[in-house]
């Protein structure tokens, strides 16, 4: 499992020029789902998310989360994160199948909403999407459940 987690100001997300999700101050979270993956890396994913002490507090140091600054996530599936680019042309044998990582993202929502209590929003499984965000920092940091 994989996560680029993006700081942002606010976000929107288009699929065929349709806003399809927009938040305010948050995180865009890239999730890639990868074979082997478990329900046990995907708890362990949310928690981080939804703990990890990232934003900036009142003297500039990296020292509150997204509960902290009410902030809220847009989560969309990102499955070239499992790719493998050692030659021109990368592949995704590495990706998890469509309907396992399908239910899985659908998990990860279900988590950050309902357990964590963090507003999440989604982008749409598979289509071509468009996003627009307007990044703070910058400050992005990536999560490999396999580091």
């Amino acid at each position: 499992m994989k996560a680029v987690i993006q700081i942002v100001e606010n976000a929107k997300l288009f699929v065929e020029s349709n806003l399809i999700s927009k938040i305010n101050k948050g995180y865009v979270v890239y999730f890639c789902v990868e074979k082997g993956d478990t329900l046990e890396n995907l708890n362990y994913f949310a928690k981080k998310i939804s703990t990890m002490r990232i934003f900036a507090d009142s003297n500039n140091k990296t020292n509150l989360s997204i509960k902290d600054v009410n902030g809220e996530i847009l989560l969309i599936s990102q499955f070239t994160l499992a790719g493998n680019y050692t030659k021109n042309r990368p592949d995704f044998i590495n990706a998890e199948t469509r309907e396992k990582a399908e239910e899985m993202y659908l998990s990860m929502h279900k988590k950050l909403t309902e357990e964590y209590f963090i507003p999440t929003k989604l982008g749409v499984f598979g289509a071509k999407m468009i996003v627009e965000q307007t990044g703070l920092g910058p400050f992005t940091v990536y999560l490999d459940s396999k580091k």
